[in-house]
């Protein structure tokens, strides 16, 4: 709107409305004069898009009102659609527009007097990627950070994330990034199908842009408006996924703005509330029961760019003693190619265990313990692989260079995913635990080969065959093919093998 008025370089001082103040919106009435409504009660609805848009009381109401006059029609958003009786039995009008100052959270006043309630998360956000998923889980309603160095795939991981997960409305906040960045996502989302809806991407996200190049107030503020819009249709029952993108530089702006105030500086010049705030920022994402009985969810993911790669500064560390889930991206697994680069031995994931019952009803009774048993054999593949760096092939056993090529196996070919193939960058719970299941029973086979060159030949082969497996739609020949393959080079081999 502001290119097509002004052109390319914008007037100081120049504004648009938030919301288009002429367009006319359907409003349905889904109470009657007369009726009763607690502080976030649904008065009525209007559709947007695909979604059920909720006309809701304002937030802040000391208590129930009455509703006096109620109308249903198509309105414009400054257009008065009710009036309402407060508990003080003060008249009151209600449009389809309302304004919340965005660092305060919405339900604080819902909560107080309980008329929302605030449950704990135990359903797991699926993301599509498997060593999310499986390995470092997120909760729905939980909260996570991405923090790595330039270079990681941090971008990428996060478009991944945010057009595959199980979730009904994705809000990206580009907090002080490259412009080029922004325009990029702003071109991409436009123009990338949307696998839960059939349209685009862009019908259910919104993108929140706040460049490098912009003031520091406003950078600050992006991730505040970000939040509090999450916070307004989770208040509505839908599920909806933050990411911010990077919170670095949103703490780099209150650095600014608290060197600019001479407020007394911490660690590496940032405030003494930089912990508090970050902290604050992150305890808004939950799981909440609104007023209708619809259950709403804000997950929050932040991506962290210490400089560097720095994981010591103030920032990572204030982010990891505050979120559930770290995914801790790795510049040696970008360097080799690895994606997503996140480092299984360094990430971890509280959500784990605290899902573990939606993992044994939904999944498998063993899924957590299994998971753990594949985390053991990653850490023991790399005490094998460090000591390697230091004797070569020649200084290990050959029991020992089984256990390290099977660790291989499991990286190669679940661990690692690729971003650009259809098939592979979206695979489903129900695929993922088939293939772990697969996986597993491999992994958990003895083995005897001859010498290490044979072994390498056998590992090679199937790792090969697994990752063409992860290619092939779970409906075409090839699926049913790979795996036969798969199963059959396993058993020739285990029945050669184990011949005395």
């Amino acid at each position: 709107m502001l290119a097509k008025k002004y052109g390319f370089y914008l007037p100081r001082g120049v504004s648009v409305s938030p919301l288009d103040t002429d367009k006319k919106w359907q409003f349905t009435p889904e109470i009657e004069i007369g009726g009763t409504l607690p502080p976030g009660g649904v008065l009525g609805s209007v559709p947007e898009g695909p979604f059920k848009h909720k006309i809701m009381i304002p937030f802040n109401e000391a208590g129930p009102v009455k509703v006096t006059w109620i109308r249903g029609d198509s309105f414009s958003i400054d257009e008065v659609v009710a009036r309402y009786q407060t508990s003080a039995g003060k008249e009151r009008e209600l449009t389809l527009a309302q304004r919340w100052p965005i660092r305060r959270p919405i339900p604080e006043n819902l909560l107080r007097k309980r008329y929302v309630e605030r449950q704990f998360p135990a359903i797991p956000l699926t993301t599509a990627t498997r060593i999310i998923d499986t390995f470092f889980p997120i909760a729905q309603g939980g909260t996570g950070c991405i923090p790595g160095p330039f270079g990681a795939g941090k971008t990428v991981l996060q478009s991944l994330i945010a057009r595959y997960s199980s979730v009904d409305i994705v809000i990206i906040v580009a907090c002080g990034e490259r412009a080029g960045e922004v325009v990029e996502t702003i071109h991409e989302y436009p123009e990338t199908a949307d696998p839960r809806t059939g349209g685009t991407l862009m019908d259910r996200a919104i993108i929140i842009c706040n460049t490098s190049s912009m003031p520091v107030t406003a950078r600050e503020a992006s991730i505040y408006t970000g939040i509090t819009l999450g916070e307004y249709f989770r208040q509505m029952g839908y599920h909806v996924l933050l990411i911010a993108d990077s919170t670095s530089r949103w703490a780099q702006a209150i650095r600014e703005t608290s060197g600019r105030m001479e407020e007394i500086p911490g660690e590496k010049a940032f405030p003494a509330y930089l912990d508090s705030a970050i902290k604050n920022l992150y305890e808004r994402a939950g799981v909440i029961r609104c007023t209708d009985g619809t259950t709403g969810t804000l997950t929050l993911i932040g991506t962290v760019s210490p400089a560097g790669g720095n994981f010591e500064e103030p920032v990572t560390q204030s982010t990891l003693s505050t979120v559930k889930t770290f995914l801790g991206l790795s510049a040696d697994r970008a360097y080799k190619r690895f994606y997503p680069a996140i480092d299984p031995l360094l990430s971890w994931s509280r959500y784990l265990d605290q899902l573990a019952p939606w993992f044994k009803k939904e999944l498998d009774a063993q899924w957590v313990d299994d998971v753990k048993d594949m985390m053991a054999l990653l850490e023991r593949g790399d005490g094998i692989y460090q000591i390697m760096q230091v004797t070569g092939e020649e200084g290990i056993s050959l029991e020992d260079f089984i256990e390290w090529q099977k660790s291989v196996l499991l990286d190669m070919a679940y661990l690692q995913q690729d971003a650009f193939d259809e098939v592979d960058a979206n695979m489903p719970r129900e695929r993922q635990l088939a293939s772990f299941r697969l996986l597993k029973k491999l992994l958990t086979t003895e083995f005897k080969f001859q010498d290490k060159e044979a072994a390498r030949d056998f590992f090679t082969r199937i790792t090969g065959l697994y990752k063409n497996w992860n290619y092939s739609r779970a409906d075409s020949p090839d699926y049913e093919r790979y795996m036969t393959e798969i199963e059959q080079l396993a058993g020739q081999y285990q029945s050669l093998h184990l011949m005395p």
